[in-house]
């Protein structure tokens, strides 16, 4: 029996934070193989593919998404040409799908210019050397495939030991959709996005306002309760080969910064005061003076709390929750 192990990480955004959902996946370059003998899964390393093999991977991907997304309702097929579902045809209850559509084909949802293309900013003289490097470094780029809009990158490779290149490669394929440091606010109060890399056309910045600028990043957001993670093969939750290939760390004897560390077997929940320090940096465990403090008792009865909390002069009744806003209030920008 073999089994591949990849782990696939979903991402939605492009280089200019628009929606495009495209798929990241680490793959071992070979399979496990176990006999009937008990012991640790012998791994056999695998060839690396050819163009033709990527170009017939992603033809059969391309049928089965195609498939998939008329199944769905979001493509229409007539004369066995699938056609996209005219944004009038959605779901009027859903709204997001306006904010989806307008951040997938680089237009502005609403406000003052809904369906007006996005602002870019060009840059004539990179145009032409641009678009011509771009074009020749597609035709000569190996192990990679491109067809009806569809692209397959295979052309990354890191060696078992290289555990830096490695990282590198995690980081990149996990890192959200903005960099901080490539936006800024021009001088009209304006959002300014620098591209990572000009596009052919000598594109370098787009430009938003503020409020186009949130209308793009929520249509990046993924619905509730979706893991963008996810593990197939020997590295699945459920796969028996789980514990024999993934390495199991040492327990952890005593608690420390290292608490929230666990070994996979039995993991253990953070603590209070660690929540407390990563989320509003308040280390409930440091005394001023530079000592450390312990937990003496537990104050959990209410009437006692409320009468502590008027000795000291504040209020005992936590603060008042905005009122959550009606949907149409959420998008009228008019």
């Amino acid at each position: 029996m073999r089994q591949s192990p990849p782990i696939t990480l979903i991402q939605r955004f492009g280089s200019a934070a628009n929606l495009n959902t495209h798929l990241h996946a680490l793959v071992l370059d070979g399979v496990y193989q176990t006999g009937e003998a008990e012991g640790a899964p012998l791994f056999i390393e695998a060839t690396a593919p050819s163009n033709e093999q990527l170009q017939t991977l992603l033809d059969k991907i391309i049928r089965r998404i195609l498939k998939l997304l008329t199944r769905l309702g979001h493509l229409i097929e007539e004369e066995s040409v699938p056609y996209l579902v005219r944004s009038e045809n959605l779901d009027p209850d859903d709204v997001m799908a306006p904010l989806q559509a307008a951040a997938s084909t680089w237009r502005i949802a609403a406000g003052p210019r809904a369906g007006c293309k996005v602002l870019t900013l060009v840059e004539p003289a990179l145009s032409l050397s641009k678009g011509q490097a771009l074009r020749e470094a597609h035709r000569t780029r190996e192990l990679c495939a491109n067809a009806s809009g569809f692209s397959l990158h295979a052309g990354v490779h890191c060696a078992a030991n290289d555990r830096q290149g490695i990282e590198q490669l995690c980081r990149y394929i996990t890192r959200p959709a903005i960099a901080n440091e490539r936006l800024s606010i021009n001088r009209d109060g304006n959002v300014v996005l620098k591209l990572k890399t000009a596009w052919r056309n000598g594109t370098t910045h787009i430009v938003l306002t503020p409020m186009e600028f949130m209308q793009r990043l929520a249509a990046l957001v993924p619905r509730p309760r979706l893991h963008l993670i996810r593990f197939h093969g020997v590295l699945a939750p459920n796969a028996k080969l789980r514990s024999t290939v993934v390495p199991t760390p040492a327990p952890q004897t005593t608690a420390g910064e290292g608490d929230c560390q666990h070994a996979h077997s039995k993991p253990l929940r953070m603590t209070w005061a660690r929540l407390l320090k990563r989320v509003f940096d308040i280390d409930i465990e440091q005394c001023p003076c530079g000592g450390k403090l312990k937990l003496i008792a537990v104050i959990e009865e209410a009437a006692v709390i409320e009468k502590i909390l008027k000795h000291l002069g504040l209020s005992p009744q936590p603060p008042p929750r905005a009122p959550a806003r009606r949907r149409a209030e959420l998008f009228d920008w008019a």
